[in-house]
């Protein structure tokens, strides 16, 4: 664990370190995160979850999205809504229905009837740049998934997959940063605010 300067300076630094994974140990590490995952009470019980598409050196999420849609549970990615600069959810049925858009990211390719409201969702699977074991949560800057998760009206938990590299001592956080609830590594699952 580091200590931590300016948000702009522990992103960079801290994506540097995820970005250095080589390919092998990702995968395990991937592995070893989804299979902490899918054993979680949340993620069993769940019937609606919330996922996004995983990017660049993210935690993958891809597995863990079709094992949720092959059990049957309902899976739900965001697609960025540029014009209003938020996040819009909608469900998807298949992985064929995602599509590269927002940056390059896989985003859902669906219609409007397949709009999902946050209150519908069971679990929410949140990425980060970096974390730190109270819940609190760099991004990437864009506020996209700050803004969302400020709109929740009934308790949803949420949870961050990351990398052992992406735990730090302390994110320098604001009033309307949102707190997840659990953080899954490939080590441990970091219960926070407890």
């Amino acid at each position: 664990m580091k200590k931590t300067g300016d948000k702009k300076t522990v992103r960079q630094e801290i994506l540097l370190k995820r970005d250095a994974i080589l390919g092998n140990i990702r995968k395990e590490k991937d592995a070893a995160i989804r299979q902490q995952i899918i054993r979680l009470p949340e993620f069993t019980d769940a019937k609606k979850i919330l996922f996004y598409a995983s990017f660049r050196s993210e935690v993958s999420t891809m597995k863990m999205i079709k094992i949720s849609l092959d059990s049957g549970k309902r899976v739900a990615l965001p697609k960025v809504d540029k014009e209003n600069k938020k996040l819009k959810l909608y469900e998807i049925k298949n992985m064929n229905e995602l599509v590269q858009c927002y940056m390059g990211i896989l985003e859902p390719s669906v219609s409007e009837e397949r709009l999902t409201a946050l209150d519908d969702i069971d679990l929410i699977f949140i990425p980060g740049a970096a974390f730190d074991v109270s819940g609190s949560r760099l991004g990437y800057g864009s506020g996209f998934y700050d803004k969302l998760l400020s709109e929740i009206k009934d308790k949803i938990p949420v949870i961050a997959p990351a990398y052992e590299e992406q735990i730090v001592d302390n994110i320098p956080s604001e009033p309307h940063d949102i707190k997840v609830d659990k953080i899954v590594t490939e080590t441990r699952i970091i219960e926070c605010g407890c």
